[in-house]
Order: structure tokens, then sequence, then C-alpha cells
């Protein structure tokens, strides 16, 4: 869920502080405030859960160890989905960034790239406006039945989805179902991701299509 009244944050991770701070630089002429810089992945796994950033920029190839960066690229696309990861890398290996993309990043950006081209990349990491055309041959996928909501979303997703179909906002559905505001933001954003909507509007609808708003969710809250 966007937050108007903040600016967008991020985390930088890098081992190179001119890095750091021009990375820095970039995002803060794109209206993004940086929380934290961190040399290594595991210092920034320290502020994560507190931070909780819309963006982390980093690199992710330390020395020959990639695959540790490969599996800090998994922990946060599960434990961070809302979380949006960019990979700065001087690592150029196609199977790497292939794995790394697959791992759960957004994009990732060479070092040799231009500073306009780091700067369209975040954009596009916000707000995709642009599509290509992966390399290699394209194989659209055969036609197959949409699965039942209730194979596509656990119980809990569809009480949240219902709630805020009905037009609830994430305060009052944490009060409604007892539990905290961030678990809700949780829930929803494993909502999206899962049907492919990107907003509130549009998994409403998705709830409609499959009569999802047909089932009632108890209100046990006490508050008005």
């Amino acid at each position: 869920m966007t937050r108007p009244s903040e600016p967008r944050s991020a985390i930088l991770v890098d081992p190179h502080p001119l890095w750091l701070d021009g990375v820095a630089h970039v995002l803060e002429l794109m209206g993004i405030e940086t929380r934290a810089k961190a040399p290594t992945l595991a210092a920034a796994s320290g502020c994560l859960a507190e931070l909780w950033p819309d963006l982390v920029v980093a690199e992710t190839v330390y020395g020959d160890n990639a695959e540790a960066g490969l599996a800090w690229v998994q922990y946060l696309a599960a434990e961070f989905p809302t979380t949006n990861v960019i990979v700065l890398s001087a690592c150029s290996d196609g199977a790497h960034i292939a794995a790394t993309l697959s791992s759960g990043a957004a994009a990732y950006v060479l070092k040799t790239a231009l500073v306009d081209d780091l700067a369209a990349t975040v954009r596009q990491v916000f707000q995709r406006s642009v599509y290509l055309r992966p390399a290699g041959p394209v194989t659209l996928p055969a036609a197959r039945p949409p699965l039942p909501p209730t194979q596509v979303l656990t119980r809990r997703e569809i009480d949240i989805l219902r709630l805020a179909a009905e037009g609830h906002s994430n305060v009052r559905i944490a009060r409604i179902l007892w539990v905290t505001e961030q678990t809700v933001k949780f829930h929803l954003s494993n909502v999206y991701r899962k049907i492919n909507v990107t907003n509130r509007t549009e998994a409403s609808r998705w709830a409609q299509m499959y009569g999802l708003l047909d089932g009632a969710v108890e209100h046990t809250d006490q508050v008005a």
C-alpha cells in the first residue's frame, strides 16, 4: 500500500562507499530517501525488519560466492514481499543474471550502466510502462481454466480480500480480525501477487468475479 505522506525509502548495499554515495544521490534526485547504507548483505539484513524499505539496491556478488547473493534475494522476496529489489552488480554472467531475476529481483543492472539507465530502472520498478521481449524464443503458456479461489488464496487471505473489497481500511480490517495492520498489509501484498493485480480496485473486481463477496466475514471487534 502506498504512503502518500511519506517519501519512498531505500536501503543500499555495496562494499564501496563511493557506489553507496553515488546511488544515494541518484535516488535523492528521484525523491527516494536512503534510510541505510550497508557494506555487506549481512549488515543490511539487520535493519530490514526495522525499516521495511520500498526499495533495496544491492551488489549481491562478493568474490566467488554468488550463491549467497541468490539466497539473500530469495529471502527478501519471501520475507519482504512489498520491497522491490534491484541488483546493481559488476557480474555480467548471463546465467547468474537469469538466476537472480528468477530468485525474486525486480531488475538487474550492470555497474557499467549510465546514471540515467539506473534512474529509468528505478522508475520502471515502481510503475512499469516499458516491456521488452525476453532473450530467446517466447513460449506461450497453454490455456487452462482458472483455479478456484480457495486453491489460489489461503482462508485468511480470502477474509482480508473480502473486507478490503467492502471498503474497509487496513486499520479497520486489523481490528475486525484481531491482527496487526502490518499483517493485513503483508496478506494483501500476497493476494495482489497471487492473482496478478496491483491495487484494491482490481482485487475487488477479481473477488466479485469469483463470487467471494457472497461470503461474510464475522466482525468480532468492538471498535466503532
